[in-house]
């Protein structure tokens, strides 16, 4: 049987497992890619990608592994590394602070001369930088992807003062810790969607179809209520 290999990043709940380096606990995107490989008879392997700059994952599509599914935003400088399939679902940037330390903020109007914590690569990075460059926040902390945890124990120490991220994931992080709390998500609309390689539109074709197929039977819309609460692929202001 065909063996279709997923490169994948964690942590990224609910898109996947929270404890590293294994799949145990499944995942929005582990449910997913499970579904499609049964579609179109392959079995699945997971490779993580433990790169510091998540926009790396790409370089691997084609070598590594034959596509992406890690809760990847499309989006044009992606466009040129990869093919993606039709957006399965509709998600948006949210905003994390310890409210016992900044009571006040509760969006991003309220980040004047506060620190922005970001993840390298991710799509919240350009939207922190151009907070900033209209003096609409202090500074942007850039963080490797693996390194979320620091970032959001540096909320209460002062390391940085509020977090962005996709509000599924950031709604996940947030959720054991105390005084932490997503204060304002649909920051931004951004279309999530699995990533294959340019050149492979066989690939790109088979898995459209199967992904189609489970959304006509009702499997997808499943595996969204399963993670998010939800079926709907609209998500941006997220239903946990």
């Amino acid at each position: 049987m065909e063996t279709l290999r997923v490169g994948v990043a964690e942590p990224d709940p609910p898109f996947n497992s929270t404890r590293e380096g294994t799949h145990d606990d499944g995942g929005l995107d582990i449910d997913l890619m499970h579904a499609l490989g049964e579609k179109v008879g392959a079995t699945v392997e997971f490779i993580l990608y433990s790169g510091a700059d998540f926009d790396g994952i790409f370089d691997g599509i084609g070598s590594k592994y034959d596509c992406v599914a890690a809760g990847t935003t499309v989006t044009p400088e992606r466009e040129k590394k990869a093919a993606f399939l039709p957006p399965y679902l509709i998600s948006g940037q949210a905003l994390a602070v310890d409210t016992r330390r900044l009571p006040r903020v509760t969006s991003v109007e309220d980040l004047e001369g506060l620190t922005i914590g970001v993840q390298q690569g991710n799509t919240s990075q350009p939207i922190a930088e151009r907070l900033v460059a209209d003096g609409k926040a202090g500074g942007v902390r850039l963080y490797g992807y693996g390194a979320i945890h620091d970032a959001l124990a540096d909320l209460s120490t002062g390391g940085c003062d509020a977090i962005m991220k996709l509000a599924p994931v950031l709604t996940e992080l947030v959720r054991p810790l105390p005084g932490v709390e997503v204060v304002q998500r649909g920051i931004t609309v951004e279309d999530i969607a699995v990533a294959v390689g340019r050149g492979d539109q066989a690939l790109l074709g088979r898995l459209t179809v199967a992904q189609a197929e489970l959304e006509a039977d009702g499997t997808l819309q499943a595996i969204r209520r399963k993670w998010l609460g939800n079926p709907y692929a609209d998500q941006k202001l997220g239903a946990l």
